[in-house]
């Protein structure tokens, strides 16, 4: 018990240090952040459930006013922001990466992970984040798809990076993937 609570804690605290990475904010107020490399991680390390948990700390903290999103953004304002669908959407993100990698058993761990955060941090995500952009912005679904689709190639780069960081772990320290069964 207190060992899962350490390790939500400490992939939330992860997510709010990546949001210290430089960004860039597009003109539709979208910011480029690596903090959706820390929610991919919190699935694929942690599985559904903690990495969900994870997410929704940090997303609480940020309720509750904390200036973790990056750029320094919290409170309430957050959730009616372009970025809301997002925000939102980073507990449910971790949760489909975790889902996908507990049930899906590919191998090698780093494969999982990595198609894992695809369609979890990837997939999941642009469906949130495109549609919160919409309700909040007042444009077709389409057009928010469409915006928030300049942002896969780094994304693919973020799942990929987390493949090959679980991979790296299930190598060397393999009792960390609860979800992972050495073959």
């Amino acid at each position: 018990m207190e060992r899962d609570a350490a390790h939500i804690a400490l992939f939330a605290a992860m997510i709010a240090a990546l949001g210290l990475v430089p960004q860039i904010t597009l003109a539709f107020g979208v910011p480029i952040t690596a903090q959706t490399l820390g929610v991919m991680l919190a699935g694929a390390v942690l599985g559904a459930r903690r990495g969900a948990m994870a997410a929704g700390v940090f997303i609480l903290l940020v309720a509750l006013g904390l200036p973790l999103l990056a750029g320094g953004r919290g409170g309430l304002g957050v959730f009616a922001s372009p970025t809301a669908g997002f925000a939102l959407g980073f507990p449910v993100a971790a949760f489909a990466t975790g889902l996908f990698v507990e049930r899906v058993r590919l191998r090698p761990a780093g494969l999982a992970a990595g198609l894992g955060a695809v369609f979890g941090g990837i997939a999941v995500l642009y469906l949130m984040g495109a549609a919160g952009l919409a309700l909040v912005s007042g444009k077709p679904l389409a057009q928010a798809f469409a915006l928030v689709s300049v942002f896969i190639p780094g994304d693919l780069l973020k799942a990929a990076i987390c493949g090959m960081l679980v991979q790296a772990i299930a190598r060397v320290r393999p009792q960390s993937l609860a979800w992972h069964r050495p073959a």
